[in-house]
C-alpha cells in the first residue's frame, strides 16, 4: 500500500479532494507516497483558523515559543538522516546534500527559538520635556508561506521559524514537485506544543491554492520563493490588498575568474556554483566569465574536471550531482543547449540526458564556451546543470559584464588581488559577495537576498528577518 498523507488544518489531518504521486526522479517506479489536494474552502479554513489563534499566540509567553521552536528544530536534527533521505529521494539532491539541508533546517529552528529571547526595542526621550517614547516591534497576523522544491526543508524553515518566533500565525503552501519534506516538517512543527491554528499545511496546486492563499483578505503578509513570473503575479495581488510582500526569485549569477587566479581553486568553485545540487539553486553561478590570459587553461581545466563528476541516483554512494527534479525542468534544460548552440556557443561538454540502472531525470553537466552576453543563454534563469562562458579581456569588463543582468541575487570573483576583490564587493550590484568561494553556499544566521529582479521587500534570514516578519510601533507616555 502507498502511504497517503493529508493536509494539516486547526491541529487535525484532513484529507483533501483527491490525492497526486510523490515520485522519486531518481527512479520514477518508486512512488514515495500519495499526498492529499486541498481546495479553496479548506485553504479558507486554514486562514480562519490562524486567525482564530493569533490573538492568543501574538501575545504568548516567549519562553514557551522558544520551547517549541527550539523543540522543533532538536528533532529535525535528530532525524536530519532520515528526513536528508526523504529530501533526496523527492528533489534529487545527493543524500550528503539532503543531509545538510536537514541540519541547516534544524538549526534555524534553534536559531530563532533564540531569538524570541532576544526581542528588543528602543526607549527614547521625546523632543518635548516629560514625555516618553518607545519604539517596538509586533506580529503582523496571519502569513502565507509559498515555498519551491529546490531547498524543500531549508526554505520553509527559514520562514515559517521566524513567522513563528515573532508571534505570527502561518498557512504553508509547499512546492508540488516536493510535499513529502513539507509534510514531515508539518508532523514535527504539530508535535511541539504550538496551539492548534498558529501552523497550516496545505497542499495543492499553485494556480489553485497559491492564487487563493495570495488573494485571502485574512492573509496579513505573503513571503514567496520561486519563479520571476509567479512573483510577478503575486507582487500585482498584494499591492492591490496592500499586504506586505516578500518576494525571492531568479537568478543569473556571474562568477568572475580573472587572470591571477588559483586556477585549482577556481574551477573547483566554479563546477560547485555551476552544477553541485544539479544547478537546482537560485544562487547558482550559471555565467562564468573569464579574463583572457587564463581563458584557454581555464576551459581544458574544466573539461577534466567535469569529466570526474558522477551523475547518479541521489542515494548512491559515490553520486556527486542528482536528477533533475522532473521531466519539465529536464526539457528546459536540454533545450537551453540547443538554443546555446544555435545562437553561436560552443557545447564542449556534457548537455545530453544520460541513462542509468532505474529510469530517471538524468542529464549530464554541459559547458557552453565562446558565448557573449547578449545570448539568451547569459540573459534567461535555466536553473539546471548548463553553464556558459564567456570571454573577456580585464577586470573592469568582467565587472560590466557580471553587472549587466536584470538579476542580482549573487555574484563571485575568483583571484589573488586584494585590490580587484575589494573593488568587486563594493561594486557588484548583487545582495551577495563571494571571493574565492562558491557562489551558491550561504549561512542561516546572515541576512539572504538580492538586488533589481532577484528580490523584492525585506531580506530573509538572521536578525534581518524581523524587518518582515514585524510591524514597528511608537508609543509615547506622558510622565
Amino acid at each position: 500500500m502507498i502511504p497517503q498523507h493529508t493536509n494539516l488544518i486547526n491541529g487535525e489531518w484532513l484529507a483533501g479532494t483527491g490525492y497526486v504521486p510523490n515520485v522519486n526522479p531518481s527512479n520514477l517506479a518508486d512512488v514515495i507516497g500519495e499526498y492529499a489536494q486541498a481546495d479553496v474552502s479548506q485553504l479558507g479554513a486554514a486562514v480562519a483558523a490562524a486567525q482564530r489563534a493569533f490573538p492568543a499566540w501574538s501575545i504568548s509567553g516567549i519562553q514557551a515559543r522558544a520551547d517549541a521552536l527550539d523543540k522543533i528544530g532538536n528533532e529535525i536534527l535528530a532525524r536530519k538522516e532520515e528526513l536528508g533521505t526523504l529530501l533526496s529521494r523527492e528533489e534529487g539532491k545527493t543524500r550528503a546534500e539532503g543531509i545538510g539541508e536537514a541540519a541547516r533546517a534544524g538549526n534555524i529552528f534553534k536559531f530563532f527559538a533564540g531569538e524570541c529571547l532576544r526581542l528588543a526595542g528602543e526607549t527614547l526621550p521625546s523632543v518635548r520635556p516629560g514625555i516618553g517614547v518607545e519604539v517596538t516591534r509586533e506580529p503582523l497576523g496571519v502569513i502565507g508561506v509559498i515555498t519551491p522544491w529546490n531547498f524543500p526543508l531549508a526554505i520553509p524553515a527559514w520562514k515559517i521559524a521566524p513567522a513563528l518566533a515573532y508571534g505570527n500565525c502561518v498557512v504553508l503552501k509547499p512546492a508540488d514537485l516536493v510535499p513529502g519534506c513539507a509534510w514531515a516538517l508539518a508532523d514535527i512543527i504539530q508535535r511541539s506544543g504550538i496551539p492548534a491554528g498558529v501552523f497550516n499545511l496545505v497542499m495543492g496546486s499553485g494556480r489553485v491554492i497559491g492564487d487563493a492563499l495570495v488573494n485571502h483578505p485574512g492573509i496579513t503578509a505573503v513571503s514567496f520563493t520561486g519563479s520571476v513570473g509567479v512573483g510577478q503575479r503575486i507582487a500585482a495581488a498584494c499591492a492591490g490588498h496592500m499586504k506586505k510582500m516578500q518576494l525571492e526569485m531568479g537568478g543569473k549569477n556571474p562568477q568572475v575568474v580573472l587572470d591571477d587566479a588559483d586556477l585549482n581553486i577556481a574551477v573547483e568553485l566554479c563546477v560547485q556554483s555551476a552544477f553541485y545540487s544539479t544547478g537546482q539553486r537560485c544562487t547558482a553561478s550559471s555565467r562564468l566569465i573569464v579574463t583572457d590570459a587564463i581563458y584557454p587553461s581555464f576551459i581544458h581545466a574544466m573539461q577534466q574536471r567535469m569529466a570526474a563528476i558522477q551523475v547518479g541516483d541521489a542515494l548512491a554512494a559515490g553520486t556527486d550531482i542528482g536528477p533533475v527534479s522532473s521531466l519539465a525542468q529536464l526539457e528546459q534544460d536540454l533545450s537551453y543547449v540547443d538554443i546555446g548552440k544555435a545562437e553561436g556557443a560552443r557545447l564542449v561538454a556534457g548537455g545530453e540526458r544520460l541513462l542509468r540502472d532505474a529510469d530517471g531525470f538524468y542529464m549530464a553537466p554541459a559547458l557552453l564556451v565562446d558565448s557573449t552576453p547578449t545570448m539568451r543563454i547569459n540573459r534567461e534563469e535555466i536553473f539546471g546543470p548548463v553553464a556558459s562562458v564567456i570571454r573577456v579581456k580585464d577586470y573592469d569588463e568582467a565587472l560590466a559584464v557580471a553587472n549587466d543582468t536584470p538579476f542580482g541575487l549573487s555574484a563571485g570573483i575568483a583571484t589573488t588581488s586584494l585590490k580587484y576583490a575589494t573593488h568587486f564587493k563594493r561594486h557588484s550590484q548583487a545582495g551577495m559577495v563571494m571571493v574565492n568561494l562558491p557562489t551558491a553556499g550561504v549561512d542561516y544566521h546572515v541576512p539572504f537576498g538580492g538586488r533589481k529582479g532577484s528580490s523584492y521587500g525585506p531580506r530573509e534570514q538572521g536578525r534581518y528577518a524581523a524587518e518582515f516578519f514585524t510591524t514597528v510601533k511608537t508609543a509615547y507616555t506622558l510622565a
